[in-house]
């Protein structure tokens, strides 16, 4: 099974001084989002569809999140898409690997997939290298 890289995110300290700079200097378009979302934006790297999916094979989109005090939260990230996020979770501790979880804001942290309305099932996880990555189960 062959699993790829479908998004990207990188953090911000001050939104709209990330996003200036990477709408002047590359051109991308950005989708923000509201605090029920996190703050999130979307970042539209190269062309899309109608339903948001990217038309040059190989091409990625990916998204800006405000940064923690949680040093993780400081350096970019991909997400790989799986098509069972739970038994990829399972193959992750296996090998080596942590999972993260998800930011449950009622709780904290989830060890269980958060659901991303009309995207997915998402977690994090750490590699056994101290990279973190996360995996995503699209609808």
């Amino acid at each position: 099974m062959r699993s790829g890289v479908i998004h990207f995110e990188m953090g911000y300290n001050d939104k709209e001084r990330a996003l200036k700079f990477y709408e002047g200097v590359f051109g991308w378009k950005m989708q923000k989002f509201g605090p029920e979302m996190g703050n999130y934006v979307v970042a539209q790297t190269t062309e899309t569809d109608a339903k948001g999916m990217v038309k040059t094979p190989g091409a990625i989109n990916g998204g800006f999140y405000e940064k923690t005090k949680n040093p993780l939260s400081h350096a970019p990230s991909i997400v790989i898409s799986v098509k069972d996020i739970h038994a990829s979770m399972k193959e992750v501790e296996k090998s080596g690997g942590k999972i993260l979880g998800a930011m449950d804001t009622s709780s904290g942290h989830s060890m269980e997939p958060q659901d991303i309305p009309g995207v997915g099932l998402w977690i994090s996880f750490m590699d056994p290298e101290g990279n973190r990555v996360s995996m995503l189960q699209p609808k």
